[in-house]
């Protein structure tokens, strides 16, 4: 009986290996702590990472939902790992990077950001001069609020997100006073409602992002950007600089981190795959993990080098 039992299991076994079917590797023992920032595009970095990290390493994962400058505080006290998405934030580079040593960059995560002012597209029709900054005094009557008073309301995000607002309306000597929607949620809510209401809204906003692929918006054109007009942040008066984002790890995870640290390092993808994971979280019913093991199903050609032998 037990050699017919032993028969059976090792026939089990092997059509199981025959099929094609993988299983998930066996946990390490190790865990990757990820800060999580509070926008879906790098909520939708992060859920592919996390997911390729469990499913294709066998290490577990951490979230940690922290602002950004939290997070990177969290790489000198050991609570963060890996920031997955990086908007310059050179200050803290310096800090960390450069004099306190605790943290390195792993390199360029493939997404390309701007940051911005935009109106929705009616407005543009509707006002053609209103793209350029010289003329938005004119029309600051349209965007007052009770939040901003006498002045036009320019509705930024979170307060923590990278923001030279309040030095460029004050430099640019421009009516208007920044209020803080609070996340960006509350930024895509308010240019919905704008775009259908038809209700004038000047807003912060940024690329990569989905809302984009639904909702019209025009971007205002402020004074060109120049390498060092904005190194002293109190003083800027240009607009913001293109981005080419990088993902930020802990010496420690870089040197001790093994094969988790090399996935990091390798991976790299476009705007446009990022947007479809968001996507995916924000408008189709998914969270997180659902959208990453969607995309990760339907992309094995791309993340397939990222994984390290």
């Amino acid at each position: 009986m037990r050699r017919r039992l032993a028969a059976a299991a090792a026939a089990l076994l092997l059509l199981t290996a025959c099929s094609g079917e993988q299983e998930r590797p066996p946990a390490t023992g190790g865990t990757v702590k990820i800060a999580i920032n509070g926008w879906a595009g790098y909520e939708a970095s992060a859920a592919v990472l996390s997911r390729l990290l469990t499913q294709e390493l066998g290490y577990q994962v951490r979230k940690v939902p922290l602002n950004e400058a939290e997070s990177w505080k969290g790489l000198e006290k050991g609570t963060v790992d890996v920031i997955v998405e990086n908007w310059g934030r050179e200050a803290e580079k310096k800090t960390y990077i450069e004099e306190k040593k605790v943290a390195v960059s792993a390199g360029r995560n493939g997404n390309k950001g701007a940051i911005g002012w935009y109106v929705p597209q009616w407005m543009a029709d509707r006002y053609p001069d209103i793209t350029d900054w010289r003329q938005l005094n004119k029309y600051a009557h349209l965007f007052r609020t009770n939040k901003s008073g006498d002045s036009g309301q320019l509705l930024d995000g979170d307060p923590s997100y990278v923001t030279n607002d309040e030095a460029l309306v004050r430099n640019l000597g421009l009516r208007y006073k920044v209020v803080y929607a609070g996340s960006e949620k509350a930024l895509i809510d308010a240019a919905r409602r704008a775009t259908e209401q038809r209700t004038p809204l000047l807003m912060y906003f940024y690329e990569p992002q989905w809302l984009f692929a639904q909702t019209k918006l025009v971007k205002i054109n402020l004074p060109p950007y120049a390498i060092g007009c904005d190194a002293r942040a109190a003083e800027v008066k240009c607009d913001y600089p293109p981005y080419l984002l990088d993902k930020i790890v802990s010496r420690r995870f870089a040197d001790t981190g093994g094969r988790a640290y090399e996935l990091v390092r390798n991976f790299v993808w476009t705007n446009d795959q990022q947007n479809a994971v968001a996507n995916d979280m924000t408008n189709n019913g998914l969270n997180a993990d659902q959208a990453a093991a969607k995309w990760i199903k339907a992309n094995r050609i791309v993340w397939k080098d990222w994984v390290p032998s």
